[in-house]
């Protein structure tokens, strides 16, 4: 009985009170952006952000959205010298119809949480934050762009507070969630991207934190892929002992006729703690699944693999996933001084396959396909 209690009232720390919720409409709206199509991405914010504090001793506070403005937290929180931070990259769209629709955030939800415990951040109800998220939304609508590639791009962040110096969890935090008019990723056509296969510098390993969405992940990406850019190339595929893992902040995925001659989609597999479980990836698998044209795999391979099955002319495509592009066609990959060429289809700008998926996602995020993808934000 006693411990039964404990338990449930443990949970309820853990409970963000969506009636609690206060909303203070901005009383200085920002000067929103006249032409859409010079959108760049993360420069400008819509006028309300959403904010929920967090202590060990209380748990969730109330939930509370106002107008965009710097957050106050002490030169010693934890989050400027320990990296304890999370956070997620999802998007609200405008139908057709004028409808607001996101694309899968259950499953946005489930990696915000599993990232926040891998760094000893609170655990919170999911579905709360969606909400939250949702009310925010319909409180900025107008700053959701509308047209096919547009969109309201949402960043929910947790961050550790803890007014003290010292590595340990901390015991306050907050939540926020800021908001972005962004434009299609390739506002002219998909632009091929070339890779550097990188040997030197290694993103993520078995066991780490790369499986997380941490900001501790990407800062160290920075340099090499400046270094990349210096050279001509625009994005790091990461490998790790040979084997690849992701290319960018992106999926990786490789679309060839394995060693048995069969038509093969193949990405490196989730479970190591390598792999960061992308939403898009997740998509892209269960989509083609259900297509049941070729075979799907998640599988660990080489870069000597690939670089093998590019000479043969196995390769048929290549591509990355993400949400901000969906899909990143490749148009080759420097590995040990050679230059690999993947296929590109020069009508569509990037492979068969890589354009269907592209089209395919787009359909049910704009409400074009039904799905129980996309939920209608009421």
């Amino acid at each position: 009985m006693f411990g039964r209690f404990v338990r449930q009232y443990s949970t309820s720390k853990n409970i963000i009170n969506i009636n609690e919720l206060i909303v203070e409409r901005t009383k200085t709206p920002f000067q929103k952006y006249t032409d859409k199509t010079k959108l760049v991405f993360g420069k400008q914010f819509s006028d309300h952000m959403i904010e929920v504090p967090w202590t060990k001793e209380e748990g969730w506070g109330v939930p509370k959205i106002s107008g965009y403005h710097n957050l106050s937290i002490p030169p010693s929180a934890s989050v400027l010298h320990y990296a304890l931070e999370c956070f997620e990259g999802m998007k609200a769209y405008k139908d057709a119809n004028g409808k607001i629709r996101l694309f899968r955030p259950d499953q946005n939800m489930n990696r915000f949480l599993n990232s926040a415990k891998r760094i000893c951040l609170p655990d919170f109800n999911k579905e709360a934050v969606v909400e939250l998220i949702k009310k925010l939304c319909i409180m900025d609508k107008d700053w959701i762009p509308e047209g096919k590639g547009y969109s309201l791009y949402l960043r929910p962040t947790l961050i550790a507070t803890q007014n003290s110096l010292g590595v340990g969890a901390s015991n306050s935090a907050l939540m926020f969630v800021i908001a972005s008019p962004v434009g299609p990723y390739y506002p002219e056509g998909f632009k091929p991207v070339k890779l550097i296969a990188d040997d030197q510098y290694v993103r993520a390993w078995a066991g780490g934190s790369g499986a997380f969405k941490l900001g501790s992940n990407y800062a160290p990406t920075i340099f090499p892929q400046l270094e990349a850019a210096k050279k001509g190339y625009s994005q790091v595929l990461w490998l790790l002992n040979d084997y690849v893992t992701e290319v960018g902040t992106m999926n990786m995925f490789v679309f060839w006729k394995n060693s048995q001659g069969e038509k093969e989609l193949i990405t490196p597999p989730l479970g190591d703690g390598t792999i960061l479980p992308g939403v898009t990836r997740d998509s892209i698998l269960k989509l083609t699944q259900q297509w049941g044209e070729f075979k799907i795999t998640e599988k660990n391979f080489t870069m000597t693999e690939l670089a093998k099955a590019v000479k043969e002319g196995r390769v048929l495509e290549a591509f990355g996933a993400g949400t901000a592009a969906i899909v990143s066609p490749i148009e080759s990959i420097s590995y040990k001084g050679e230059n690999y060429k993947i296929p590109i289809d020069t009508s569509l700008n990037c492979g068969p396959l890589t354009k269907r998926i592209s089209d395919s996602i787009l359909a049910i995020q704009y409400g074009e396909t039904n799905s129980d993808w996309s939920v209608i934000v009421d």
